[in-house]
Order: C-alpha cells, then structure tokens, then sequence
C-alpha cells in the first residue's frame, strides 16, 4: 500500500462511532465538540488564575482601581449560555438561510429527530453564523445581567473560540460530512458516502484555517497590544481598545471561511449563487464588513 493510496482513503478506516453503551452509540463528532468545550474552558481558566481578566470598579475604560480576577464560575456560566445559545441560533439560522421553504412545510422537523417515515435521524443542519449571532446575543443578555462590559468580556473569550472551533472541524472530518467539492488533485480524499469521487478534505482546511491559524492572528494582537503598552505606541494602544480581538476574529473568520468556501462542497438545495457564490461566503462578507466597522469605530474614539 503506497502513501498515496493510504492517505486518499483514510476517512473510510474512520468509524464515525467512538463506542458504544448498549442501543447508544456515541460519535467521534460528539467527542470532539465536547473536547473543544473543555478546552475553550481550560484556556479561560488558565487565564482567570493568571488574573489576564479584571474588572474595573468604575467600568470600562477607566484607568483607576481594580477588582480582583473574576471567580472561574463565571466562565462555566457563561460558556453554559454559550453552548444553548449556540445551539438556537444554529439551528433557526440553518432554518431560515439554508432551506426555509423545507421547514415551512415541515415545521416539525425544526425540533424533531425523526423523519417523515418515523425514523430516527437526529437533528441535522446547523449554521456556523447563526450560531455565532446566538452566542452573540446570548453574550450581550449574560454580560448585562452580570453587569459586566460586553466588549471587554468578548475579547477575553474570543482567544480560545478558535481552538474549540478547531476540534469541532476535526469532528466533522471524522464524521465523513462536511467535505469538499470533487477533485483531481492529489489533495482529495475519498468519503463513504461518495466513495467513487476524490473530495477535497475541506474540514482539516477549515480546521487549520479558521481554527489554529485564526488563533494565532488573534493571539499575536493581543500579546502586540500588551506588549508594547508601556512604550506608548499608538498602534499598540489601538490592538487594546475594548472589542478590538472580536473584531479581528469576526474578520478575521469571514476572510477564513471565505477562502474555505472555494474548497467546499456548497449546499445542495442552495448550489451557488450567480454561479459562483457559495452562501457561506455571502454571509461571511458581512462578517468581514461587521469587524471593519468595529475596528473602524475603534480608530474614530482614538481622534
């Protein structure tokens, strides 16, 4: 067996199930969104206890006393609001961008396991940006009733959503869904449930892009902004403004996620847009434009 060859086939050597407890079954895909929690979760309580996140007592922006580090409850509770936040929001933007006319008919099957024939077949469809607008919203209700700043709250969670969005990819990779478009190129990969025809691997892309490399954009900013904080440059000042890391991670991600695009597989029912457009990259421009704006809003405050 040459590298090739072994390299090619490997997502149908993978079992998409982890193990099994009598009539369950649990998947590596669950596994690896449950990993990517606790490690999102380990990195902001690492950072909690090297007391990176302070609150100050007269709010935000101000430069006089501090309160201690936030206790590490406040992180479960929040990645808890988080999780089912991005769950909403995942499932209604995959109703209402992906395939609204299905589940106007069907408007069961927005909450339902089962097919029209009675089988089970879990709940599938979940939108990257719906989600994201849930855990944003969901963000801004928990900061308010912790009467905490939104913005500063934000860019100290936002270091650690890449490395669980990273093994969340993987997840799907490991689950055989998600892939790529048909290829030719040595790149490509054969799935199970198309196993006639080499797919680009577009997970591992979109893991590496969107979730390893996207970490360290984010992180070498921040580390810049702290840095150089007592030189007084004004770009490092700038890096530290309150919502700056959100910002350069929801641009950041849409300009990610639009590379990854060209690579993946579009939705069937959707196909692409003037031929060439998948809805993935329309939304992820507005992703783009929406941290410009932060960014922008940034530079205005520091005329």
């Amino acid at each position: 067996m040459d590298f090739l060859y072994f390299y090619q086939n490997i997502p149908l050597y993978i079992n998409p199930v982890a193990f099994t407890i009598g009539p369950f079954s649990v998947r590596w895909y669950a596994v690896s969104y449950i990993v990517g929690f606790l490690v999102a979760y380990l990195v902001l309580i690492r950072r909690i206890k090297k007391g990176e996140y302070v609150v100050n007592e007269q709010g935000a922006g101000d430069k006089g006393q501090k309160r201690n580090a936030v206790h590490c409850a406040l992180v479960m509770d929040f990645l808890l609001v988080a999780f089912f936040s991005a769950l909403v929001g995942a499932r209604l933007g995959y109703v209402l961008i992906y395939d609204p006319a299905f589940f106007i008919s069907n408007p069961l099957a927005i909450i339902s396991p089962f097919d029209q024939a009675g089988n089970f077949v879990g709940i599938f469809g979940m939108s990257y940006h719906g989600g994201l607008a849930g855990v944003i919203l969901g963000g801004i209700i928990f900061c308010g009733f912790k009467k905490i700043n939104f913005w500063r709250w934000a860019d100290f969670v936002v270091p650690a959503v890449p490395l669980g969005y990273f093994f969340g990819r993987i997840g799907n990779f490991l689950n055989g869904e998600l892939y790529g478009r048909v290829t030719t190129s040595p790149l490509g990969m054969y799935f199970s449930s198309d196993p006639q025809n080499l797919r680009y691997p577009s997970q591992l892309l979109e893991a590496f892009l969107e979730g390893l490399l996207l970490f360290f954009v984010v992180l070498g900013v921040r580390r810049y902004g702290h840095r150089y904080e007592r030189r007084y440059e004004p770009l490092a000042g700038f890096f530290r403004k309150d919502g700056m890391l959100l910002a350069v991670y929801i641009a950041g991600y849409g300009i990610f996620r639009i590379i990854a695009e060209q690579f993946r597989q579009p939705d069937p029912q959707i196909g692409l847009i003037s031929g060439y457009f998948t809805i993935g990259q329309i939304l992820s421009l507005f992703m783009v434009i929406l941290g410009a704006l932060i960014i922008f809003r940034n530079r205005k405050q520091m005329l």
